[in-house]
């Protein structure tokens, strides 16, 4: 589903940002405008923890280097700060090593994976947990449809309507969840709305339901009683629900 969301209009996302607050709902969606290095200008960010990266491109070239230190003809230097010496002087796979050709594989893999299907849609306690997903607030941010906009390269992935459950903007979660880290236009306590489709499946796909940025949450209950800042309303609707409703919810998110 990742080529899904990078073929949603930015000028969607700039629709959907409410910096000030000026319909006065308690959420002030944000974009984080970032580098493109493709074309040398700010862009909307849509990937990443906090909306770094405007393209999947980037992103995957990003991750090369950041998370596996492999360079790339986007990141061509290794990613060895000043002082580590041995970081420097070791042995390289070539420059870059990962090769423009190869780059450009795996991001249409990765653009063109498809989302996988929601499971027991017809559930009655998973109709009633996605109702309640909504009275309590939770699709404020985690909004349940976009729409793709056209790319002639990619017909199969335009004019879509989808739900990722995201609106792909910074929201501040609290301090509770604050990294001290600012990010472009992001500050520690922003983080941008991760999609939640295919989240039912990270158990089974990740062998582990360790959830949020750092893994702090232990299972999908956890993760919302984390939720403060704009999402404070919404976490304490789900907090002081009772417990078939707090289930039923749970039952929503597990089905997709």
């Amino acid at each position: 589903g990742l080529g899904l969301l990078e073929a949603v209009p930015a000028e969607m996302l700039l629709a959907l940002a409410d910096p000030e607050d000026s319909d006065g709902d308690g959420i002030s969606g944000r974009v984080n405008m970032v580098w493109d290095q493709a074309t040398g200008a700010p862009a909307p960010g849509r990937f990443g923890w906090k909306a770094n990266q405007p393209n999947l491109n980037q992103q995957n070239a990003g991750a090369a280097i950041g998370d596996i230190g492999l360079t790339t003809p986007l990141n061509m230097a290794e990613n060895c700060s000043e002082s580590q010496q041995a970081c420097r002087d070791a042995i390289t796979g070539g420059t870059p090593e990962m090769p423009e050709d190869f780059l450009a594989r795996l991001t249409l893999y990765t653009r063109t994976l498809a989302v996988p299907s929601q499971r027991n849609a017809g559930n009655a306690e998973v109709k009633r947990g996605e109702a309640l997903f909504r009275a309590m607030g939770c699709a404020a941010c985690h909004m349940p449809s976009l729409r793709t906009g056209g790319n002639p390269d990619f017909p199969e992935l335009s004019g879509q309507v989808i739900h990722p459950f995201t609106d792909l903007l910074l929201h501040d979660m609290g301090e509770g969840l604050s990294d001290n880290r600012p990010d472009f236009a992001a500050s520690g306590r922003e983080w941008r709305t991760p999609p939640l489709w295919g989240l039912g499946l990270v158990p089974a796909v990740n062998g582990h339901d360790k959830l949020l940025h750092d893994g702090r949450a232990r299972g999908f209950a956890e993760a919302i009683l984390w939720h403060g800042g704009e999402a404070e309303p919404a976490k304490e609707m789900f907090r002081t629900a009772p417990r078939d409703e707090r289930e039923a919810l749970v039952a929503f998110l597990k089905s997709l």
